[in-house]
C-alpha cells in the first residue's frame, strides 16, 4: 500500500460506550468528498502503517473530518486508536471513495430511509447534514439499531 497522504491532528474524541467512540481531525485544505464516501484511516503500528476503511461522518462543508469507531478486542488498529487524545495524529489516505452516495440511487422518491447499525451510521450522518439530501427528498428517516 502506498504511504498515507496525510498525518492529521486529532481535535476531539468522545467515547459513547466501552466499545464505541467518535473522533474528529483537522481537515486538510483540498480534501473533497461526497457525503457517504469513505477513506482509509490508521496509525503506525510496529513500524507499519495499519489502515482500515472509515466512512466520513461529517458533512462535506465541515472544517473537520469526523469518524466513528468500534473497539475490536485485541484489534491491531482499534486497540491503539481507542487511546487517541486531542493533539495526537492519525493517518489518512488522500482519496475518498465509495458508492453509498445519493447519486448512486436508481430513482428518486419522496422518502429516503437510511437503516444502520453501530458505526454503519457514519455515512448517513454525513448524508443527513447535506443540503442535497433535502432538495432530493421530501422526507428523510434515519434509523440506527443495535
Amino acid at each position: 500500500m502506498a504511504a498515507p497522504a496525510y498525518s492529521l491532528k486529532v481535535t476531539d474524541v468522545e467515547h459513547y460506550t466501552e466499545s464505541y467512540f467518535r473522533f474528529r481531525v483537522e481537515r486538510p485544505s483540498g480534501v473533497r468528498f461526497t457525503s457517504g464516501q469513505f477513506v482509509m484511516v490508521g496509525l503506525p503500528v510496529d513500524g507499519e502503517n495499519v489502515m482500515r476503511a472509515y466512512s466520513i461522518a461529517s458533512p462535506s462543508w465541515d472544517d473537520e473530518l469526523e469518524f466513528y469507531s468500534i473497539i475490536v478486542p485485541n484489534g491491531r488498529l482499534t486497540g491503539r486508536l481507542k487511546d487517541i487524545t486531542p493533539g495526537d495524529e492519525v493517518l489518512m489516505s488522500r482519496k475518498a471513495v465509495g458508492t453509498l452516495v445519493l447519486k448512486s440511487l436508481r430513482s428518486k422518491g419522496k422518502r429516503l430511509f437510511l437503516l444502520s447499525t453501530g458505526t454503519g451510521v457514519a455515512p448517513f450522518a454525513s448524508t443527513i447534514r447535506d443540503e442535497e439530501t433535502y432538495s432530493s427528498f421530501d422526507q428523510v428517516y434515519l434509523i440506527q439499531t443495535c
